[in-house]
């Protein structure tokens, strides 16, 4: 058995390096971000191997192009300064307290106080008005669209679903 250095050890347990990803030079941004329009779902996901020197996530294909648009930009001009990171990363911080769940949940998801959900159903129309902490449906307060949803139908409801703010089976 051999003796290994602390160096040879250090390089050999060390990870593989990361992918060194070009920079792209400021005047190739314009005609690079054209052609995302019409680039195949496959030159996409080339696209994005080379420039974010991973496998593609499986979303669609406006998402892959948003992404790379940025991407692209990113490295031509360059990317967020490590002060503004951080400063986001502490704004998150406050309004999450550190909830990694909290933080997958779109923050403008619930419509803003004032608005009117219209809803008809059995002939009858039925107008819900969101408030800051609740919402208001006759003149009473309920704490959420599916409690309003059963009231007035009498069944189990997704009350997001019955006044038409998601379709039925997307996600959160």
């Amino acid at each position: 058995m051999t003796r290994r250095s602390t160096t040879q050890r250090r390089q050999l347990s060390a990870a593989p390096p990361a992918p060194t990803v070009p920079k792209i030079p400021p005047a190739q941004v314009l005609p690079r971000l054209a052609a995302l329009q019409t680039a195949t779902a496959a030159e996409l996901k080339e696209q994005w191997r080379a420039l974010f020197g991973k496998e593609p996530p499986p979303f669609n294909r406006p998402y892959l192009v948003s992404r790379l648009a940025y991407r692209i930009q990113e490295l031509a001009y360059g990317g967020l300064k490590p002060e503004t990171r951080a400063r986001l990363e502490a704004l998150g911080e406050q309004l999450d307290g550190g909830n990694v769940v909290l933080r997958r949940v779109r923050a403008d998801s619930r419509p803003l106080p004032g608005t009117r959900l219209i809803r008809e159903y059995d002939g009858v129309q039925h107008v819900v008005t969101v408030r800051a902490n609740d919402f208001e449906y006759e003149g009473r307060p309920y704490r959420s669209l599916s409690a309003i949803a059963r009231h007035i139908t009498g069944t189990r409801w997704n009350g997001w679903v019955f006044f038409g703010l998601r379709q039925p089976g997307a996600g959160a």
